[in-house]
């Protein structure tokens, strides 16, 4: 064993380094285990029933809720913020980061399972703002439509179809969204984590900063959410430029 760098965990020989690997690979394995025993308690949730014909808005106007199955029997949603008015850098950004990382729904699609995103923005603004980041998804404006497809955005919400019959089985939000957002759980893998100041770390580690810290940033990739910055996955758009205002018009509605 040699002298560990200042603040950090001791440096050891692989052999000593994989015997405390196999000792945490006990609690991840338990850890999953008891993820799979939730999500059979998630299947068993009982089910509300809501009419499937109500309408939501999207490229060929306005279409029954029971359309965005596309056939299939089941039906996943993120329920997107917006912020009426606003330019595209001022749009959530915590929403554009979990949309940016379900671009393609294909592998859902193969397993029987549709994927939308529904916002209450106003279409005209959803359609400019869907071409400009370039998404594959189907997108939809709920605007007006009561809950559980309008209402409160922010979730993961899934449906299930039987023939003309819709039901809402399940909804999640706040951490609940992260398991669309793989790069939080790649950074979980890794020696500084999210770099947020709530995590446990060895002492003397980086100290952190606030949750969600690094969702905008500058042009030059600077974490801000001053009027420079834009939700990071703008910044991979063609004709992504700095800006001077977020562009704002009040809450999220």
């Amino acid at each position: 064993m040699t002298a560990a760098p200042p603040g950090r965990p001791p440096v050891v020989d692989l052999a000593t380094w994989q015997a405390a690997r196999d000792e945490l690979l006990v609690r991840e394995k338990a850890h999953t285990h008891e993820g799979d025993a939730i999500a059979a308690a998630r299947r068993r949730l009982p089910m509300v029933e809501f009419d499937g014909t109500v309408e939501v808005v999207g490229p060929e106007g306005p279409v029954p809720f029971l359309d965005l199955f596309q056939g299939r029997d089941e039906l996943v949603v993120y329920q997107h913020m917006w912020y009426d008015g606003a330019p595209h850098q001022g749009q959530c950004e915590g929403c554009t980061t979990a949309a940016w990382h379900l671009r393609d729904a294909v592998y859902l699609n193969a397993r029987g399972v549709s994927f939308a995103v529904l916002t209450t923005g106003r279409w005209d603004e959803v359609a400019s703002f869907v071409e400009f980041m370039g998404y594959t998804q189907p997108w939809y404006s709920v605007r007006d439509v009561p809950a559980p497809v309008g209402g409160e955005m922010g979730h993961l919400t899934c449906f299930l179809r039987d023939g003309d019959r819709v039901f809402l089985t399940y909804s999640t939000t706040g951490r609940g969204n992260e398991p669309v957002n793989g790069s939080l759980s790649l950074l979980d893998m890794t020696p500084y984590g999210r770099g947020e100041a709530w995590e446990d770390k060895p002492e003397g580690w980086p100290e952190g900063h606030a949750p969600c810290w690094y969702w905008r940033t500058d042009a030059a990739g600077n974490a801000t959410w001053g009027p420079t910055s834009r939700p990071v996955p703008q910044w991979t758009r063609p004709g992504a430029t700095p800006v001077e205002t977020l562009g704002r018009h009040g809450p999220h509605h």
